[in-house]
């Protein structure tokens, strides 16, 4: 059972990519808020599958809920300067405190509502599968008890790892909106390619603002979430 519960999670995640391609080819004049609904259900697919396994606690469920909102709340701080937000960062921290399944949850979640902010559109829901991703994939490079999650090593891989994170998987995927969007069903490596050349340098910005505010904040911000996750007995 354990080995499957390793896998539900980046399965929900294929499916979520998969699924916004063929809405993008097959299915576009589908609202994108329709989009949206199905991949908070889908996200919320191993939380539910943990009610089944073990009493999940309030205290559990208003953590993720606090981190979800701080994670919008730091976008939101940085509204005038583009592209350079915490919110990536915030969503590696909670992923590293409270694993992957958390991690990608806390990472669709954030992404959808701090669009109301930003402003809703057809790329929410690929926002949403690519801060997910973001909290996925840091889980699992974090997941091991050996990593010790202090210190000056710590802080500088916690920190490439929010790059390559922020700038290539969130990057790519929330460019391949504009990919579909603009070149409609019959997309070109060209055009491709194009998408992805202009939006370096804006990926490049995010993640570096996400590698320096992992380096500066992350250690002392997992204390504090490591502090109530054994306070109240989570682990």
């Amino acid at each position: 059972m354990k080995k499957i519960k390793n896998y539900i999670t980046p399965a929900i995640l294929i499916i979520s990519l998969v699924g916004l391609i063929v809405w993008q080819f097959v299915f576009k004049s589908l609202n994108f808020y329709i989009i949206c609904a199905a991949m908070l259900v889908l996200s919320m697919l191993p939380f539910f599958i943990s009610f089944e396994r073990r009493k999940t606690s309030a205290a559990e469920i208003s953590l993720t809920a606090t981190l979800i909102a701080l994670a919008v709340a730091s976008r939101a701080a940085f509204y005038l300067i583009p592209q350079v937000k915490p919110i990536a960062a915030v969503v590696i921290v909670s992923a590293v405190c409270l694993g992957a399944e958390r991690g990608y949850i806390i990472g669709a979640f954030s992404a959808f509502i701090s669009n109301f902010i930003f402003g809703q559109g057809y790329w929410t829901p690929f926002q949403m599968a690519a801060l997910g991703a973001v909290g996925l994939i840091a889980g699992l490079l974090f997941s091991s008890e050996k990593i010790k999650k202090s210190g000056v090593k710590f802080r500088a891989l916690i920190s490439a790892a929010g790059f390559v994170l922020a700038f290539a998987v969130y990057g790519l995927i929330v460019d391949l909106s504009t990919i579909l969007f603009v070149q409609g069903s019959k997309p070109t490596l060209s055009g491709a390619l194009s998408v992805y050349a202009a939006g370096v340098p804006f990926s490049l910005v995010f993640g570096i603002s996400t590698a320096v505010f992992l380096f500066l904040f992350a250690e002392p911000f997992i204390r504090k979430v490591d502090r109530v996750i054994i306070k109240f007995g989570m682990k």
